[in-house]
């Protein structure tokens, strides 16, 4: 994967109806009206947008559909929705509205074959399966539910299982260092990346621009962050112009 351009890919945590930011996945914070954010980060040169609707499992229904539609209407970058999809025809329904790739987690630990069936059906490259993992004693394991449960996989297990049965990009999220702006886990994101032939999303812990730099030497294709971008703590440009620098392959918009 390394030949490809690296792409930098901002997060929208929704949570009834508003962007949200937290850290280890509590505390959440209010930051914003998703519409007017995505647009931004449209215009900002973001690669890719990843919407996820983040209490919808938890809350034991779907993703909100009508905040998603809006979003899409609004940007011309792929879109990645995730958060309460738990069959085909919640996919069909999203790809429907403008989506260009579904995230499934929880639904996909309690129900592995949806991952085959939507590959199937859709075409692995629009299935990103999300994989929260905590590290407890030197084991990385799987968590769900919005990092509620901890299922008991292991997570290496989990990301092989995963690839065979179809999916196209792993989101790799480590809670441990989810919002805490001290940098991604280069050691799941770089075993992820030499062991899977897919891309690999690393998400949680940018805090600055040598992290990036940081991730993306460690085998990351893409990095994904929230409050550094909501608060404009980096701008996407700047990032870019800057990774292009240490000789790290972007795709720098021309404005």
């Amino acid at each position: 994967m390394d030949n490809l351009a690296k792409r930098i890919i901002p997060c929208l945590d929704v949570k009834d109806g508003r962007v949200v930011k937290g850290v280890n996945f509590t505390g959440l914070q209010d930051a914003g009206d998703p519409v007017e954010i995505a647009e931004r980060y449209n215009s900002e040169g973001a690669d890719e947008l990843t919407f996820l609707d983040i209490t919808a499992s938890h809350e034991k229904r779907g993703t909100m559909v009508n905040v998603v539609k809006q979003v899409a209407e609004k940007i011309f970058i792929p879109l990645t929705v995730g958060g309460g999809i738990g069959k085909l025809e919640d996919i069909y329904d999203l790809l429907n509205i403008g989506c260009d790739k579904v995230s499934l987690n929880s639904s996909a630990v309690k129900n592995p074959n949806l991952i085959n069936e939507a590959s199937k059906r859709f075409g692995s490259s629009t299935i990103v399966i999300a994989v929260d993992v905590k590290n407890i004693a030197g084991e990385y394991f799987v968590f769900i539910n919005g990092g509620r449960i901890n299922t008991g996989l292991k997570a290496k297990d989990w990301l092989s299982e995963v690839r065979d049965r179809g999916a196209g990009e792993i989101l790799l999220t480590s809670m441990d260092q989810d919002g805490t702006k001290s940098g991604f886990d280069l050691n799941i994101t770089e075993f992820a990346s030499k062991h899977l032939d897919i891309p690999v999303i690393a998400s949680g812990g940018a805090g600055n621009i040598n992290h990036f730099i940081d991730i993306f030497k460690h085998g990351a294709s893409a990095a994904l962050a929230a409050s550094i971008f909501h608060y404009r703590e980096i701008d996407i440009g700047d990032l870019k112009n800057s990774l292009k620098a240490h000789g790290i392959g972007v795709r720098i918009v021309k404005k």
